[in-house]
């Protein structure tokens, strides 16, 4: 039976939670970040990155993407707005890579490593050598008018890049082939469909057909991988999932702990005898190309 919702003394649909943004970051690099692992290791094995790739990571989190191409040799720099907490983790894990050698003018040697907080603006203030290869690995089409905001970072990203360039957007698979499809939709169930433009959706199957076209980009191949989402137990899965955002909508429209207390109950099937989580997911990727 579905739980009745309490909307007593509710804060304002759409209002941004009250969120400890630290412990939300740790949850992210230490519970969630390493599920996408898959799918770095898929798109670097099928772009050849390496000694000589000059890569730019938009969305760049905590920056696990990232040292993981820079340990292959490339030269990367990561962008990222309004998540300073993560890109305080992405610094202390590329510290080794000489993240904080000086920028302007600097070709800088492969296996070298820049972290941005900003725009892509920030990065072109900075002169870098153009990049060779952008990444976009933050799921598109999961959150209602996300796409738009991608579209908006490629427009100010791709003058970085080289041309002809590759371009890699990444998102979900089709909703039957995830399943945290099942736990995702509470955050559409509690949110207000109608006031929170924040909710999660589904993805659909041209999610990063259009906005490559949007943003001007030439499509060049694709891929799926499977990315299952396993945890030690059901706290670790709350806790990872609640760091993606993708709940934030829900907690505006509710509160915390109704939210807690519907993904706690929607993990439930996924459950093992263990105690142990485990959810099987397929992601998508694009490969695009700057003409």
């Amino acid at each position: 039976m579905t739980p009745t919702l309490v909307r007593q003394n509710r804060p304002h649909a759409g209002a941004k939670p009250r969120v400890d943004l630290r412990a939300r970051a740790r949850d992210w690099s230490e519970i969630q970040e390493r599920m996408l692992v898959p799918l770095y290791e898929a798109v670097y094995e099928r772009l050849a990155v390496g000694p000589g790739t000059r890569l730019l990571g938009l969305g760049c989190g905590s920056g696990l993407a990232l040292l993981m191409a820079a340990a292959r040799g490339a030269a990367v720099t990561g962008v990222d707005a309004g998540r300073a907490e993560h890109l305080a983790l992405a610094r202390e894990r590329l510290r080794p890579r000489a993240w904080d050698a000086p920028a302007a003018g600097d070709a800088r040697a492969p296996g070298g490593a820049r972290i941005v907080e900003g725009s892509p603006q920030e990065v072109r203030h900075a002169r870098v050598p153009a990049f060779g290869l952008v990444t976009a690995f933050e799921p598109i089409g999961c959150l209602a008018g996300d796409a738009e905001g991608t579209v908006e970072l490629l427009a100010e990203a791709t003058p970085l890049a080289e041309r002809g360039a590759a371009v890699v957007l990444a998102g979900w698979g089709p909703p039957e082939r995830c399943a945290t499809s099942s736990v995702l939709r509470v955050a559409t169930k509690l949110a207000d469909p109608l006031r929170s433009p924040g909710s999660w959706r589904p993805a659909l199957r041209d999610d990063l057909e259009e906005v490559a076209q949007r943003a001007g980009l030439k499509p060049d191949g694709s891929g799926r991988v499977a990315c299952p989402f396993g945890y030690a137990d059901a706290d670790s899965a709350l806790r990872g999932l609640l760091s993606t955002g993708l709940f934030d909508a829900a907690i505006g429209a509710t509160d915390q702990a109704q939210v807690d207390k519907e993904v706690t109950e929607a993990l439930h099937p996924h459950r093992r005898p263990d105690g142990t989580v485990w959810m099987p997911n397929v992601f998508r990727y694009l490969i695009a190309r700057k003409p």
